[in-house]
This record gives C-alpha cells, structure tokens and sequence, in this order.
C-alpha cells in the first residue's frame, strides 16, 4: 500500500454524498474474534495458557504473561511462526525447551485455539444471505499466526471474499491501511463499505475514519469479552446480533 493512491480518492465529493446518505453499501467487512465469534472471558484464556504451558514445564500464570506481554509482536507477526514464537518467548523466562516440549506446546495452542473459532449462532447464515444479496464479504481481524493458519478450514472461508490479517500484513487496528486494504482487495471504496466490529482495538473509529460506515456488535456476551482497546464509549450506531446487521444493508 506504501506509495499507492488508492482509487477511491479520486472522488472525494462522491464520497461525502454516500456518507450522508446512510447507504449501506457495497460491501460488508465483519471483525472475527468478538463478532464472528463469540465473546472470550478471561478464566478461558487462562485455561487456554495453562494448556501449553505445562508442556514447557512453566507455571501458567508466567506464560499468560509472557503471551500478553508479547501480543504486540505476536499480533503483527513479528515472532515468526508458533513454535518461533513459543521459542522466543521461553527464552524471555530463561529457558531451553526442547524440540518436543515446543511441538506439544505448539499443539496445545493450536487446540485451544480452535475453539475459540467456533463461529457464533447464525454467522454463517447471515454471511450466506449477505452474499445473495449480492454484496462482497471482508474479514479483518487482529490476529495471530494460529487463526492464518486454520483459515481454510473454518466453514466461513468459503464465503468471504477477501480477508486481511493482521499477523500477515505486519499492521494492527486502527491502522488506516488495514481498512484501506480491504477495501482494495474487495474492490469496493470505503464508503460502500460497512463495517461491524465489538469495537476491540478502536476499529470503529479506524473504519469511519477511512469514511466506511461502523456499527457495533454489542451483543448479549459483550459485557464478557476480553480485549484490546474497545471502544466503550461509542456512540454511533449499535445492533444486539448479527442478525439484525441485515437490516442495515
């Protein structure tokens, strides 16, 4: 994207018009963690650390912090892949595990993982009738390497369009580029584009900063969810599930 204007910009007074015309636009770009799926409380993502903590012989509190600690780098992909990663991060604490306490740590991960991409009730239906109705299908998600990894496999990579992660692009919300992307990549401008996000990582503001339309994914597991920088005080528009996002376009 560096050094690229991006073809939207060319009609900025277009852009002002659909704003203010609340349309729905083009093209729907959906957050993962939070939204797609459902909430995280904070007793799982200590379970989820205890699980590959104990093959590395570290106490489970240490290594939740080495993985929070770490979620900057780990988020934009600065560690390499997992058992880097895991490397790295043992060797923050001092220690040398071996090749086969990474690889059951790594497994560890990767299994508490995918359970928390288990998509919330309906997120497939939704994303169906979203695509009949002819409209493109986005995902951008701050994310590690796990979820790049186990993305063909989810049952919604069929029917997304185009996806930007952040652990890929070495950028995290509310980074303009990460919107900017994704819209290029769905040949969509911004503002036909309409984003719905849990408001994690000031992704709201990102978005209509780069003149997308946002709503809020506030729904009843909200309260629960762990996250970075989530925009609390939002005050722009807010819908209680996916479901209802289908009245918006």
């Amino acid at each position: 994207m560096a050094g690229t204007t991006p073809f939207w910009l060319d009609d900025a007074a277009e852009s002002a018009t659909h704003r203010d015309a609340g349309r729905g636009g083009a093209a729907v770009i959906f957050d993962f963690f939070g939204t797609l799926t459902p909430t995280t409380p904070e007793r799982v993502w200590d379970e989820h650390a205890a699980r590959s903590a104990a093959p590395l012989g570290i106490a489970a509190r240490a290594w939740r912090m080495a993985l929070n600690t770490s979620f900057p780098e780990r988020v934009t992909g600065r560690l390499g892949d997992l058992p880097a990663t895991f490397r790295e991060l043992a060797r923050r604490l001092g220690l040398d595990p071996g090749e086969d306490a990474i690889a059951a740590a790594c497994a560890a991960r990767m299994s508490a993982q995918r359970e928390l991409f288990a998509l919330r009730d309906g997120a497939v239906d939704v994303l169906a009738e979203l695509r009949v109705r002819g409209l493109r299908l986005g995902v951008l998600s701050d994310c590690t390497v796990e979820l790049a990894v186990t993305w063909p496999q989810l049952p919604i990579s069929a029917l997304v369009d185009a996806r930007v992660l952040s652990c890929d692009v070495g950028r995290r919300k509310p980074d303009p580029e990460l919107f900017q992307l994704i819209a290029r990549d769905l040949g969509v401008p911004p503002w036909d584009c309409l984003y719905v996000g849990d408001g994690g990582g000031n992704e709201l503001s990102g978005a209509t900063g780069c003149g997308m339309r946002a709503v809020m994914l506030r729904a009843a597991d909200w309260d629960d969810n762990v996250t970075h920088a989530r925009e609390d005080g939002w005050a722009g528009l807010a819908v209680p599930s996916l479901t209802a996002v289908l009245a918006l376009v």
